[in-house]
């Protein structure tokens, strides 16, 4: 794939979406039957990923980008730069508003997603984003 410094039109986003239709494969979804997987390049050129985790107590379900922020983190941390998300059926979806704000988190303003519209940066998907940034005012 790619590492760190790389665009858009250089990444390899097919490989991308096949680490996180795999991932998806690997979800718990018996409640909604909507599974999806999640992978993510981070800036030292590692590949994270991720799957949504439902639970009998919906609200306690675990949206599939806070499984790749814990991989991310348990891997050794650094910042997301590029990101992808799929459905069951390896179709690309968009992350929900919380799950936009929990890649803001790790990845910043500049991280790209693959969108059904094409590659977008984060601050075109949450503008005007709250961040770290604002609680040291």
């Amino acid at each position: 794939m790619t590492s760190a410094g790389s665009t858009a039109a250089d990444t390899d986003w097919d490989a991308l979406r096949a680490v996180a239709r795999d991932a998806m494969s690997h979800a718990y979804a018996p409640y909604s039957g909507y599974p999806v997987g999640v992978a993510a390049l981070v800036d030292d050129g590692r590949t994270v990923s991720g799957c949504n985790v439902e639970n009998a107590s919906y609200g306690l379900g675990l949206c599939a980008e806070c499984g790749l922020v814990s991989e991310l983190q348990r891997t050794g941390g650094g910042r997301l730069t590029h990101f992808t998300c799929v459905d069951g059926d390896g179709e690309i979806l968009v992350p929900c508003g919380r799950c936009r704000q929990l890649l803001y988190e790790f990845g910043g303003p500049g991280l790209l997603l693959e969108t059904p519209a094409g590659i977008l940066p984060l601050s075109e998907m949450l503008p005007q984003a709250f961040g770290p940034q604002h609680l040291t005012k």
